[in-house]
């Protein structure tokens, strides 16, 4: 099929790169030159683990192009994918400008008979709009489809190539058919492609980042109550995860999720339900508390220093909201960086993909390491923000070497209590008990073991 994708962030580079793998020809359009320019080079703008052997393989193979000329890239697609960033608005809203724009646009432009698909995370109506939109301009038919992604970064090529489900929204038998033939090479184990109506697909996505976002958070909410009773939470989350009613996956506690879908969609699905008369009270309720979580380290960490944190220097392992990711959008480390900061402390903190954008956002409000234990030297103690793998065994003799105290501040629990303290470590991690090594401070080690 000849395809188009507009909008070549995470969602539509790995779209238009996963349907080009699958022997389609497609044709990515952005705005940015500049960006565009990088990809006909054959430069990957993100990262994204397996990406970039599909994106130079098919590149070099005359499946996959780019182009600023949104007219080329529609002059022969029956399928165009719209994965345009919906932005909170100031009152929580999906911002849709960029949808509707391209919508126009698209409307302005169209020849032939195509489908447009909403790929972006939307409020449920958006396809009516997009529809309205598009005829206002549009001399031929179209249809408008609603198929949104269930990618997690990190895992998106895998979760591309290999859906557990692929959700389509269409009133259109003549959408339908072009949808089934497009994803069959996907399903070919037998996971679902579920068809529905257009309101439900939109709402299908909100849903479920909703549902695991409250997950996360009540998850979180039990370990700050394990801390208060004296309770562990790592064996709790086993008893409840072998439930297979509850089962196991999003229930490790730490400081709070992240990233560009779960804190904005949970927000746009709150609005949402405002502007239909709903209350979405465990919704608002998620929010509240996944706010507090992300800095739930900063009591812990002012305690162990009687509160005082002016000239203290830490080390920050992790800046992207989640491992294998340079994403850093609503990263709990950007709120734990504010906190410190604020409070007169020093950072220096290393992040395998992330550092760079970190430094775009805040340039040198803290200083960035070559690698993790160059992070560690002349600091007073470890905090670790992300939980990449090449952090859960680390030299613990070189942390001994590096940090002035053997302290580790951990928001994501990478290591065992006993291990911390057979290595006289001092160390506080999330929802389990403080293990207080033998250097603690005596004047903090009554409020630390409180925190």
């Amino acid at each position: 099929m000849k395809i188009a994708v507009v909008g070549t962030g995470y969602v539509g580079l790995v779209t238009g790169t996963c349907f080009a793998e699958t022997g389609n020809h497609v044709v990515c359009v952005d705005i940015n030159a500049e960006k565009v320019q990088m990809m006909k080079d054959g430069k990957v703008p993100i990262y994204e683990p397996h990406l970039d052997v599909l994106f130079e393989r098919n590149i070099r193979q005359g499946r996959l192009r780019f182009t600023t000329d949104l007219a080329e890239a529609l002059e022969k697609a029956q399928i165009v994918f719209l994965a345009l960033p919906t932005p909170p608005g100031e009152d929580g809203s999906a911002d849709l400008s960029y949808v509707l724009k391209a919508a126009g646009d698209i409307g302005r432009i169209m020849k032939h008979y195509m489908v447009l698909v909403d790929k972006s995370t939307v409020p449920v109506g958006t396809a009516e709009k997009v529809h309205a939109e598009v005829a206002k301009y549009a001399k031929v038919e179209f249809d408008v489809v609603s198929n949104p992604e269930f990618l997690r970064e990190g895992f998106a090529v895998d979760d591309f190539l290999k859906p557990d489900r692929v959700v389509v929204g269409t009133s259109s038998e003549r959408a339908r058919k072009l949808m089934e033939d497009l994803y069959k090479p996907f399903v070919r184990q037998g996971n679902p492609i579920i068809f529905m109506d257009e309101r439900s697909a939109e709402l299908t996505k909100y849903a479920a980042n909703a549902f695991l976002a409250a997950k996360i958070t009540f998850m979180n909410e039990i370990a700050n109550f394990c801390e208060a009773v004296g309770a562990d939470v790592d064996k709790v989350r086993i008893g409840m995860g072998t439930d297979t009613r509850i089962g196991k996956r999003f229930l490790f506690p730490g400081i709070g999720y992240g990233g560009s879908c779960f804190p904005k969609d949970v927000q746009a699905l709150a609005k949402s339900g405002k502007e239909a008369g709903y209350d979405f009270q465990i919704i608002e309720s998620v929010m509240e508390v996944n706010e507090k979580q992300k800095t739930a380290l900063m009591p812990k960490i002012e305690a162990y220093y009687g509160g005082e944190l002016k000239g203290r220097h830490f080390a920050m392992w992790g800046l992207s909201f989640k491992p294998d990711t340079d994403d850093i959008r609503e990263a709990p480390a950007l709120y734990m960086i504010e906190a410190l900061t604020k409070a007169g402390a020093t950072i220096t903190a290393f992040d395998p993909e992330g550092a760079n954008n970190v430094k775009k956002l805040i340039g040198d409000r803290i200083n960035y390491a070559k690698d993790e234990y160059e992070a560690l030297k002349g600091a007073d103690a470890l905090i670790i923000c992300t939980e990449w793998a090449l952090f859960r065994t680390p030299d613990l003799a070189q942390l001994e070497g590096s940090l002035r105290e053997r302290t580790i501040f951990d928001g994501r629990n990478l290591y065992e209590l006993d291990e911390m303290k057979a290595k006289g470590f001092h160390y506080v991690s999330i929802g389990r008990n403080v293990v207080t090594a033998a250097h603690s401070p005596k004047a903090n080690t009554k409020a630390t073991a409180k925190a």
